[in-house]
């Protein structure tokens, strides 16, 4: 009886993995078509900065960033769009 449980859990601790490799896959797709279309839409407009820059950051590997800002009290804030709002 407890193996027949332990490999049921295996199956459902697969199964979580194999859908959650699934959603990050397609919003990877996602987020490269998105990418691609508007590189497109720069080289159209003949906008050429951001074309190369857009390029040039298709060629690095992901480096995340972290964006951290100082509000009006001297805090520290990692979104700057509740300085504009706060």
């Amino acid at each position: 009886m407890g193996t027949k449980s332990k490999s049921k859990q295996c199956n459902t601790i697969n199964n979580v993995r194999r859908d959650a490799s699934r959603h990050f896959g397609n919003k990877r797709k996602g987020y490269l078509k998105a990418k691609l279309e508007e590189l497109q839409t720069n080289s159209e407009v003949k906008n050429i900065k951001d074309l190369y820059r857009g390029i040039s950051d298709f060629k690095k590997s992901y480096q995340p960033r972290t964006n951290i800002v100082k509000d009006e009290k001297g805090g520290l804030v990692r979104d700057s769009h509740s300085i504009s709002s706060g």
